[in-house]
């Protein structure tokens, strides 16, 4: 199957969605809860604004394509080409006013992720890629991305978004690898599957995600030589538990240590 260049298009798609989402970041704007009584979800008019744009930019340059977003749901989600869309992933952040979050860009092929991007849009970053490479557009410019080599997990540096995310069945795998790595560190959604991607951290472990909080991540982590998938070693397109490594034999540690 021939690929398709997408890869102006999704850039295309990233400036819009930031010019939606910024003039709400760092404003008083208010939050929904969209968890009715559990874990506090949060969503804001930037989410929806961020997504409309996008939503609106792909209905008229490719009405046949498929959509899955994080704030209006699925239309077409049997297309050949399907968008993956999350307008802000790290919404908590983003209410912090914190830029630790990103505007995540996938696009899936017969349903298997093609094309991913993180824009950060407050700092002016891109990650992008492709599943056989990856690179980054930045204020200090343009590179390559690749992971770094660690193969131990005593050597290795690991982030999840916050412990307590994770449910009690699940909670005792998590801190048999973070009581063996180097160094932990918490809150970065998104932005930390992209500094994996760019050789500064070795682990995500997360749980709880939803396809359009990974997919658009995979081939950029992958295009950068590294490895994603669920807890068991499966696919990890389906969201939910989930392991990111840098170097694929760290996470076959990872995965024995988190069965028991």
């Amino acid at each position: 199957m021939k690929p398709v260049d997408f890869s102006s298009f999704v850039n295309d798609l990233a400036t819009k969605s930031g010019q939606a989402i910024l003039p709400f970041f760092r404003t008083m704007l208010s939050a929904e809860d969209k968890s009715r009584g559990g874990v506090f979800d949060p969503v804001t008019e930037a989410d929806r604004a961020g997504e409309i744009a996008m939503r609106r930019m792909i209905g008229t340059m490719f009405p046949s394509h498929g959509i899955i977003g994080e704030e209006f749901g699925a239309e077409r989600p049997d297309a050949e080409f399907v968008w993956v869309l999350d307008p802000i992933d790290g919404t908590r952040a983003f209410m912090a006013g914190l830029p630790l979050w990103g505007t995540l860009i996938g696009l899936t092929r017969n349903g298997a992720p093609a094309y991913g991007l993180m824009h950060q849009p407050f700092i002016g970053e891109r990650f992008f890629g492709d599943g056989g490479s990856a690179g980054y557009v930045g204020p200090h410019g343009e590179r390559k991305l690749a992971t770094r080599r660690c193969r131990s997990l005593a050597d290795a540096v690991l982030s999840t978004t916050s412990p307590r995310l994770f449910e009690t069945d699940l909670m005792a795998g998590y801190e048999r690898i973070e009581s063996a790595v180097k160094l932990t560190r918490f809150g970065y959604d998104c932005y930390a599957y992209c500094m994996l991607a760019a050789g500064h951290l070795d682990l995500v472990i997360e749980s709880g995600l939803k396809p359009y909080d990974i997919v658009p991540l995979i081939p950029i982590i992958e295009g950068a030589g590294g490895i994603v998938t669920s807890w068991d070693g499966g696919p990890a397109t389906q969201g939910g538990s989930i392991v990111a490594c840098g170097d694929k034999r760290l996470h076959d540690s990872v995965i024995e240590r988190l069965r028991g």
